[in-house]
Protein backbone atom coordinates (compact mmCIF):
# COMPACT_ATOMS: atom_id res chain seq x y z
CA UNK A 1 0.00 0.00 0.00
CA UNK A 2 2.80 2.37 0.85
CA UNK A 3 4.68 1.61 -2.35
CA UNK A 4 1.60 2.38 -4.43
CA UNK A 5 0.94 5.51 -2.36
CA UNK A 6 4.55 6.61 -2.86
CA UNK A 7 4.22 6.16 -6.62
CA UNK A 8 0.99 8.14 -6.73
CA UNK A 9 2.43 11.00 -4.66
CA UNK A 10 5.52 11.09 -6.89
CA UNK A 11 3.31 11.43 -9.95
CA UNK A 12 1.27 14.16 -8.25
CA UNK A 13 4.34 16.03 -7.10
CA UNK A 14 5.65 16.96 -10.50
CA UNK A 15 8.77 19.16 -10.50
CA UNK A 16 8.34 20.45 -6.95
CA UNK A 17 10.90 19.39 -4.38
CA UNK A 18 9.40 18.90 -0.94
CA UNK A 19 5.96 20.25 -0.25
CA UNK A 20 3.84 19.72 2.85
CA UNK A 21 0.94 18.65 0.66
CA UNK A 22 2.99 15.76 -0.71
CA UNK A 23 3.49 14.28 2.75
CA UNK A 24 -0.16 14.62 3.66
CA UNK A 25 -1.20 13.15 0.31
CA UNK A 26 1.13 10.21 0.86
CA UNK A 27 -0.36 9.61 4.31
CA UNK A 28 -3.95 9.88 3.07
CA UNK A 29 -3.40 7.66 0.04
CA UNK A 30 -1.50 5.04 2.03
CA UNK A 31 -4.23 5.04 4.69
CA UNK A 32 -6.98 4.48 2.12
CA UNK A 33 -5.00 1.78 0.31
CA UNK A 34 -4.23 -0.02 3.58
CA UNK A 35 -7.97 -0.09 4.36
CA UNK A 36 -8.81 -1.41 0.89
CA UNK A 37 -6.11 -4.10 1.03
CA UNK A 38 -7.18 -5.07 4.56
CA UNK A 39 -10.78 -5.53 3.41
CA UNK A 40 -9.77 -7.60 0.38
CA UNK A 41 -7.35 -9.61 2.51
CA UNK A 42 -10.10 -10.40 5.01
CA UNK A 43 -12.32 -11.57 2.17
CA UNK A 44 -9.58 -13.88 0.87
CA UNK A 45 -8.95 -15.35 4.32
CA UNK A 46 -12.69 -15.89 4.87
CA UNK A 47 -13.03 -17.57 1.45
CA UNK A 48 -10.16 -19.92 2.27
CA UNK A 49 -11.77 -20.71 5.62
CA UNK A 50 -15.08 -21.56 3.94
CA UNK A 51 -13.24 -23.81 1.45
CA UNK A 52 -11.58 -25.61 4.37
CA UNK A 53 -14.98 -26.15 6.01
CA UNK A 54 -16.32 -27.79 2.85
CA UNK A 55 -13.21 -29.99 2.70
CA UNK A 56 -13.58 -30.90 6.37
CA UNK A 57 -17.22 -31.84 5.76
CA UNK A 58 -16.20 -34.06 2.85
CA UNK A 59 -13.47 -35.66 4.97
CA UNK A 60 -15.90 -36.26 7.81
CA UNK A 61 -18.36 -37.82 5.37
CA UNK A 62 -15.66 -40.15 4.03
CA UNK A 63 -14.51 -41.19 7.49
CA UNK A 64 -17.77 -41.31 9.40
CA UNK A 65 -20.31 -41.72 6.65
CA UNK A 66 -22.25 -39.19 4.64
CA UNK A 67 -25.62 -39.74 6.41
CA UNK A 68 -23.97 -39.30 9.81
CA UNK A 69 -22.23 -36.09 8.73
CA UNK A 70 -25.49 -34.70 7.31
CA UNK A 71 -27.25 -35.66 10.54
CA UNK A 72 -24.56 -33.91 12.60
CA UNK A 73 -24.90 -30.70 10.58
CA UNK A 74 -28.69 -30.83 10.86
CA UNK A 75 -28.37 -31.26 14.64
CA UNK A 76 -26.02 -28.28 14.75
CA UNK A 77 -28.55 -26.26 12.76
CA UNK A 78 -31.37 -27.23 15.13
CA UNK A 79 -29.26 -26.27 18.16
CA UNK A 80 -28.39 -22.89 16.63
CA UNK A 81 -32.11 -22.02 16.55
CA UNK A 82 -32.85 -22.65 20.23
CA UNK A 83 -34.45 -19.40 21.51
CA UNK A 84 -32.89 -19.65 24.99
CA UNK A 85 -29.40 -19.78 23.49
CA UNK A 86 -29.93 -17.00 20.98
CA UNK A 87 -29.45 -14.21 23.51
CA UNK A 88 -27.41 -15.99 26.17
CA UNK A 89 -23.75 -15.23 25.68
CA UNK A 90 -24.16 -13.74 22.20
CA UNK A 91 -20.82 -12.00 22.39
CA UNK A 92 -19.05 -15.22 23.36
CA UNK A 93 -20.69 -17.40 20.74
CA UNK A 94 -20.50 -14.77 18.00
CA UNK A 95 -16.72 -15.10 17.89
CA UNK A 96 -17.07 -18.75 16.86
CA UNK A 97 -19.05 -17.88 13.70
CA UNK A 98 -20.03 -21.52 13.35
CA UNK A 99 -23.25 -20.98 11.47
CA UNK A 100 -22.14 -17.98 9.44
CA UNK A 101 -23.07 -17.24 5.85
CA UNK A 102 -26.64 -16.13 6.61
CA UNK A 103 -25.88 -12.53 5.82
CA UNK A 104 -27.20 -10.82 2.75
CA UNK A 105 -25.10 -9.16 0.12
CA UNK A 106 -21.50 -8.37 0.84
CA UNK A 107 -21.51 -9.71 4.41
CA UNK A 108 -21.46 -13.27 3.01
CA UNK A 109 -17.94 -12.59 1.70
CA UNK A 110 -16.67 -12.02 5.25
CA UNK A 111 -18.24 -15.13 6.79
CA UNK A 112 -15.66 -17.72 7.82
CA UNK A 113 -18.14 -20.60 7.73
CA UNK A 114 -20.54 -21.46 4.92
CA UNK A 115 -24.27 -21.55 5.56
CA UNK A 116 -25.30 -24.85 7.13
CA UNK A 117 -27.93 -25.38 4.43
CA UNK A 118 -25.21 -25.05 1.77
CA UNK A 119 -22.98 -27.49 3.62
CA UNK A 120 -25.80 -30.03 3.91
CA UNK A 121 -26.72 -29.60 0.22
CA UNK A 122 -23.10 -30.20 -0.82
CA UNK A 123 -22.93 -33.37 1.24
CA UNK A 124 -26.21 -34.60 -0.22
CA UNK A 125 -24.94 -34.00 -3.77
CA UNK A 126 -21.65 -35.83 -3.12
CA UNK A 127 -21.08 -39.14 -4.84
CA UNK A 128 -21.20 -42.08 -2.46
Amino acid sequence: ARIVAYGITQLMRGDEDESPIGGMAFFAISFVLELVFMIFGSMIVARFSRWREYRADAGGARLGGRPQMISALQALKRNMNIPALEHQGEATVAALKIEGGKGKGISRFFSTHPDLDDRIARLQSMRA
